[in-house]
């Protein structure tokens, strides 16, 4: 259906302007019964899908600020790949106490999503010691070498309490206000191990040297496997020590 589906929020429900950042999913300002809000049109499963908008429900009613899923008319959170957020106001981080504040907002998405489901079909860095590949993820198409040295990066964090992590906290994914800190774009996240959520700049959240190294090394390998083998991938495998 694509682009068809947005009728299922109104007859007057329409696509406004093409927003920057989407690589998987082609992303855009919508006009809504009304408002702005921002719309998501990709290829993810309906299992997929509703992982993300639960988590995203969860966390709005405990206190976080969100991307908000509005319904269709008939009630549900997406149709046909197509997801409909509202819209949230907000710049990047840009100072030392900007990026506490981040961190801060990351420490409470991983203490309130203790215990939560994996997101269907894909899988942890830990997972990734024994499975070959997960959503994002085929380490079959790496070099042998390569994949040594990213699964022994991530054989660090065995054993670690893991959390939903948000995936891809950079500056673009962040809005901020005087009074809050809102992330958006949830397309990245699962459930992992905190500590790849936080290899922040100004080391924001704190971590000791040891395990400031371990959340850069695992983070590392993990964008070389998702991204493979574009340069940017080439760069962050460049970054991975071996075993």
């Amino acid at each position: 259906m694509g682009w068809d589906a947005l009728q299922h929020w109104g007859t007057d429900a329409s696509r406004r302007e093409r927003l920057t950042g989407g690589v998987a999913n082609d992303v855009w300002s919508v006009q809504v019964g009304g408002r702005l809000a921002v719309a998501r049109l990709g290829t993810r499963s309906d299992a997929d899908l509703a992982w993300e908008t639960g988590l995203l429900q969860h966390l709005d009613r405990n206190g976080m600020t969100v991307p908000l899923p509005i319904p269709t008319l008939d009630g549900r959170l997406f149709v046909d790949g197509l997801v409909v957020m509202q819209f949230l106001e907000g710049g990047p981080p840009e100072t030392e106490v900007d990026w506490r504040r981040v961190a801060e907002t990351l420490h409470q998405l991983h203490r309130l999503t203790r215990d939560w489901p994996q997101r269907p079909g894909w899988r942890s860095s830990t997972d990734l010691l024994r499975a070959d590949r997960g959503t994002r993820i085929d380490l079959t198409a790496m070099p042998p070498d390569a994949v040594v040295r990213c699964r022994a990066a991530w054989a660090r964090l065995a054993g670690r309490q893991t959390s939903v992590i948000h995936g891809d906290a950079n500056p673009r994914n962040i809005l901020m206000t005087t009074d809050r800190v809102a992330l958006v774009d949830w397309d990245e996240s699962h459930v992992d191990v905190p500590d790849l959520d936080l290899e922040l700049p100004h080391n924001a959240a704190d971590l000791d040297p040891v395990t400031w190294d371990i959340a850069q090394q695992a983070s590392a390998a993990w964008e070389a496997a998702v991204c493979w083998k574009d340069d940017y991938a080439i760069k962050r495998l460049a970054q991975v020590r071996g075993g």
